[in-house]
């Protein structure tokens, strides 16, 4: 329930380092090594996120599901961020 407060008021990479801080366990058991959560959490917030929660239990199933549509949240909001940005340069005469 934490974790979903944070998600909403302060974003996915916010609650990722966050979890990261309070469930040390669950994130050294879903990577190996820092950089690769450190990684996802700059470039792909969600997919980390989502990854994180279903790794423990193997990726199966409608696992794929989630993550197909972390990857696709993660891929819309930098679109959605470059079709914004792109419409504040926009000058009409």
């Amino acid at each position: 329930m934490c974790l979903f407060v944070i998600l909403i008021l302060a974003g996915p990479r916010t609650a990722g380092v966050l979890w990261w801080i309070f469930d040390p366990v669950r994130w050294d058991h879903t990577f190996t090594s820092w950089i690769w959560p450190v990684l996802g959490l700059l470039f792909a917030p969600w997919t980390t996120l989502t990854y994180v929660l279903v790794r423990p239990g193997g990726v199966t199933g409608l696992d794929y599901l989630w993550m197909g549509l972390a990857i696709l949240v993660d891929l819309v909001s930098y679109a959605a961020g470059g079709v914004f940005g792109q419409r504040r340069r926009t000058v009409t005469v």
